[in-house]
């Protein structure tokens, strides 16, 4: 513990977090491990020589036991709300989310009669868009959230539970608005935002570059289409849209700069404090995604360690941010972005440091900005591609030399976006800068389409368990030694956990692939019906139905939680009642 304290100690609190969140304990256990906490507490600061060699297990307990307390009282538990189906509801926003094909949505505050409750909205798309800046009041239809039919299939209520969501509300009539003068703080900051994008709506360009631009400066892509988010996670290249670290470094140095080209050498250290500063301002004007406030703590540590004349530490600066984040909202620990963002900054880390000793020496900016690309690129490629393919069960290799490719032009490409979106903000209209600016984006997403199109590179449906996940990160660990020094010994304990890894892994596929099972699945209003066989499942669905959308959301979750290798899709029609599938017959009903 004395030489990553907080690492350590982060650990802890986490595991708290997770033993909370798995094995909940009711509130009279809460009641005994806060005077257990209490007790560790008094007993850390009293002089004596066995406490002073248990102090470490001590603060150890203390924040596993924090974990669990705070975790405990962040835990949304669902009221009696007596909540009618169809209801006229009063509301406002608080957040937007991602449209569907139909709706525009919405995080909201909504009372229905006397109760008041978090939901999310569902408006059709022609529809006026919602503001912070007004109230509103519509005829609503209100359900709870179910749990999916099946496992494999992802809990979106659960997903909303996690933010004390547990309803949604559906609207399609007119919706009556009122002008609001409660507005705090953090609104008027978002209803700002949501004037900067409207006015970013309004500019000559195309529909995909005004949406790029809202989603690499001001982090909105709730009206991306589907298809230029789907080339952005098949080529791997979805980092650019997330405002993070390289985003905040870069606006950060460009603020910098602009300061001390116009302040004396003594002032450096108030232009430093500036453009923290502003960097935080600009977060809080973006909403604090995970990524930003990560980035934004970071980055403020390492420049408190640089002020105070102090060696920058990562790992501190890592563990730091992260006890702030879930101090804040522990449920963040179970946001995915939240992983893969801290995760990625580990691996870069953990792996950048040995992989530049493979490449040439670095001298020159343009080459060393291509090695280190390529070298962070691998590292946090690494880290993640666990997690990844537990999550979302596909992997690109494209991703890399795409990376290596566009990432050394990012830092010119945030700056272009800031200026553009500055300007826009002004109501200073350049229609030369716009078709500039036009241009260039199209010719980024061409480019990030023809990488994602490299379907030869692109693996989809790839099972992963929790088991194979740790087993796969305990390889990404002992690389570093690898890397270090290539020796014997190193390289026989990577082989060994290699041949570890593939034993559960062909021990998994060997149990699922033993299993013969017939499922039923419902899917909005169609009938799905799939039939197991060892390794290979057929599909059955009406011939009226989203073939896209069932492949999607049914069929290639279930083949990669039964690791299924061989999938057939067959329709039937809407009369049938029946379906033969390898000699057997199967009633639809």
């Amino acid at each position: 513990m004395n030489k990553q304290p907080l690492l350590i100690l982060s650990v802890c609190f986490i595991l708290g977090i997770l033993l909370q969140d798995q094995l909940p304990l009711d509130k009279m256990m809460i009641y005994m491990v806060s005077a257990g906490c209490f007790v560790i507490f008094i007993l850390y600061f009293l002089n004596s020589y066995f406490l002073h060699k248990a102090k470490a297990i001590l603060l150890g307990l203390m924040f596993f036991g924090a974990g669990i307390i705070l975790h405990f009282f962040n835990t949304f538990s669902s009221g009696n709300l007596s909540v009618p189906q169809n209801a006229a509801v009063f509301f406002k926003i608080s957040k937007k989310l991602n449209s569907t094909e139909k709706n525009k949505k919405y995080e909201a505050v909504i009372r229905a009669g006397k109760e008041y409750f978090n939901a999310i909205l569902y408006i059709p798309k022609t529809n006026k868009e919602l503001d912070f800046g007004h109230y509103y009041k519509a005829d609503a239809y209100v359900s709870k959230t179910k749990s999916p039919q099946y496992t494999f299939q992802f809990d979106y209520a659960k997903y909303l539970k996690r933010k004390n969501i547990e309803y949604q509300c559906y609207i399609s009539s007119n919706i009556l608005s009122a002008e609001r003068t409660d507005l705090n703080l953090n609104e008027r900051i978002q209803q700002r935002r949501i004037e900067i994008l409207q006015k970013i709506d309004n500019v000559e360009m195309s529909s995909k570059t005004r949406e790029f631009l809202k989603g690499i400066i001001l982090a909105d892509r709730t009206e991306m289409d589907s298809g230029t988010v789907e080339d952005f996670n098949r080529s791997g290249m979805v980092h650019l849209l997330a405002i993070s670290g390289t985003h905040i470094v870069v606006i950060f140095g460009m603020f910098y700069f602009l300061l001390t080209r116009f302040s004396p050498l003594r002032l450096r250290k108030y232009a430093v404090i500036s453009s923290i500063s502003f960097i935080w301002l600009f977060a809080a004007f973006i909403g604090f995604g995970n990524s930003v406030m990560r980035s934004c703590i970071m980055l403020t540590v390492y420049f408190v360690y640089v002020l105070l004349q102090r060696k920058p530490d990562l790992l501190h600066s890592l563990s730091l941010s992260v006890m702030i984040i879930l101090v804040a909202d522990t449920q963040q620990l179970f946001d995915v972005g939240f992983q893969l963002s801290f995760l990625a900054v580990l691996g870069i880390f953990w792996l950048n440091q040995p992989l530049l000793k493979y490449f040439p020496r670095q001298e020159g900016y343009f080459k060393k900005l291509i090695i280190n690309t390529i070298t962070i690129s691998i590292s946090a490629q690494l880290a993640t591609l666990p997690l990844v393919l537990y999550y979302f069960h596909q992997f690109s290799l494209v991703s890399v030399p795409a990376n290596i490719l566009i990432v050394p032009f990012s830092e010119i490409l945030i700056v272009f976006s800031f200026f553009m979106t500055l300007l826009i903000g002004l109501k200073i209209d350049f229609t030369w800068i716009n078709f500039v600016y036009d241009e260039s984006i199209r010719i980024l997403l061409n480019l990030i389409h023809w990488f994602s199109e490299r379907d030869m590179l692109f693996y989809s449906n790839i099972a992963m368990n929790i088991a194979e996940v740790i087993s796969l990160s305990l390889i990404v660990y002992a690389l570093r030694p690898l890397l270090l020094n290539i020796n014997f010994k190193n390289l026989i304990r990577i082989v060994a956990m290699v041949m570890v890894f593939c034993m559960i892994r062909i021990g998994f596929n060997i149990f699922e692939n033993q299993k013969e099972e017939i499922v039923f699945h419902d899917f909005n209003k169609a009938k799905v019906i799939s039939v197991k066989k060892g390794s290979k499942a057929c599909f059955w669905i009406g011939e009226n139905s989203d073939k896209k959308k069932i492949l999607k959301f049914i069929a290639g979750p279930y083949c990669s939680s039964r690791r299924i290798r061989i999938m057939e899709i067959k329709t039937f029609p809407q009369t049938a009642e029946k379906v033969v599938y390898d000699g057997k017959i199967y009633d639809l009903k």
